[in-house]
């Protein structure tokens, strides 16, 4: 069972579908495929029963942060994860996997990956949009073995972003990252933890394949 991380942050029901959008298509590719239960949940039993944890978000860090406190799933998170349940937040839900945010103050986050979330304005260019939003490509670390999230795609694919802020000084934990004027961080890994700052729900065919593969891991 993959539990979606329900608290009043995120986008849910859109994750739900492209979960079950999966669903139909390995069921298509091997009728005999296993089939993914998914559940939208806030439930702390339901949470430490999944098999995977994802954590959707929207909005600021700062607020999340304290939505999952109210509670208590902020510890939950840590202690599944330092099990080595497969977690992987998507957006502001990557953020959060962080150590700190920088969005009105400084704020602490799960620290399941060293780093900050800092402001993107000071590395783009003056006339470049913000917040960030459209399709951009991935580019995977020279020298490194591309991530086991990314088995189902290519370097060069696009998927599609939304934020203002990205993680910064996390580069042991960079697994991909995106131009948009500057480099950017778009996703992250360390162990057991995964982080995607794009939405795949949002990303087409490359989201669906990132999922499955999360699934899969």
């Amino acid at each position: 069972m993959i539990a979606i991380v329900d608290y009043g942050v995120g986008n849910l029901f859109s994750l739900k579908s492209s979960l079950q959008e999966v669903n139909r298509q390995c069921e298509a590719e091997d009728p005999s495929s296993p089939v993914i239960d998914v559940v939208v949940t806030g439930e702390p039993a339901l949470l430490r029963s999944a098999d995977k944890i994802i954590l959707p978000g929207v909005g600021a860090f700062g607020d999340a942060a304290a939505k999952l406190r109210e509670n208590h799933l902020d510890q939950i998170l840590i202690e599944e994860a330092h099990k080595g349940k497969p977690l992987l937040g998507i957006c502001l839900g990557m953020q959060l996997l962080l150590e700190t945010g920088e969005e009105y103050g400084i704020h602490q986050g799960l620290g399941l990956i060293p780093g900050r979330v800092v402001p993107i304005k000071p590395v783009i260019p003056k006339d470049y949009k913000i917040p960030h939003i459209g399709w951009n490509s991935l580019r995977f670390p020279a020298g490194k073995e591309k991530n086991p999230l990314f088995q189902y795609i290519e370097e060069g694919d696009y998927v599609y972003f939304v934020h203002s802020f990205y993680a910064a000084d996390c580069t042991e934990s960079v697994i991909a990252d995106t131009e948009y004027g500057g480099w950017l961080t778009a996703a992250v890994a360390s162990g057991n933890v995964y982080g995607c700052q794009f939405h795949p729900e949002k990303s087409g065919q490359t989201g669906l394949a990132i999922l499955r593969a999360f699934c899969q891991l």
